[in-house]
């Protein structure tokens, strides 16, 4: 006979009968509610933990993106001065200083005009440049400064790009710059 808790056998052996009791072992298996719940929990805060990065790595994507604009811009402008180098001292230009920024006369010096008329479109055309509220600044001293730098021939070349930061929902807008120093020598 078999009943839920138990099963009873009966041994014939001649001469005898006895009953044995044979313990059911009890097998659970899957999940309680109890453990799901918990398992629930743990995944939600999981899955918190990675939202939240994935919003932090947006903002520093998006940072990262303007830098390296920022930098390309102000390269370029180096580049342009290297090719040019015997006229570097036309080179001293402040996009942002309220007057004209390219001073340079298109007659007598006309790659270092072109070079500066393009280079400052670049920077006041935010769908070009990707940034907003460019300024850009060559600083060329006009006078060598330092022992060797007569007998060198060489002029420190700073080229400033700054620019505000773009605002997110977690940032604020804040101004950045960035700055590249070289030293070129006139041919």
């Amino acid at each position: 006979m078999v009943s839920k808790q138990c099963l009873f056998v009966i041994v014939a052996r001649p001469g005898v009968h006895r009953h044995m009791k044979i313990s059911r072992i009890n097998h659970q298996s899957g999940f309680t509610l109890i453990e799901s719940m918990i398992a629930a929990a743990i995944l939600a805060v999981g899955v918190l933990g990675v939202a939240g990065m994935q919003g932090i790595s947006l903002t520093r994507n998006v940072d990262s993106t303007e830098l390296t604009r920022a930098t390309n811009l102000a390269a370029e402008m180096i580049e342009r001065i290297q090719y040019n180098r015997k006229n570097i001292a036309q080179y001293a230009i402040d996009t942002g200083g309220g007057g004209i920024p390219c001073t340079q006369n298109a007659v007598t010096q006309p790659m270092a005009k072109g070079d500066c008329d393009q280079w400052v479109a670049l920077l006041s055309n935010p769908q070009a440049s990707g940034l907003v509220g460019v300024r850009g600044v060559v600083t060329v001293p006009v006078l060598l400064v330092g022992p060797l730098a007569t007998l060198l021939n060489q002029y420190p070349v700073t080229v400033t790009v700054s620019w505000t930061g773009a605002a997110g929902e977690t940032k604020v807008a804040r101004p950045k710059q960035v700055v590249l120093t070289t030293t070129i020598s006139p041919e």
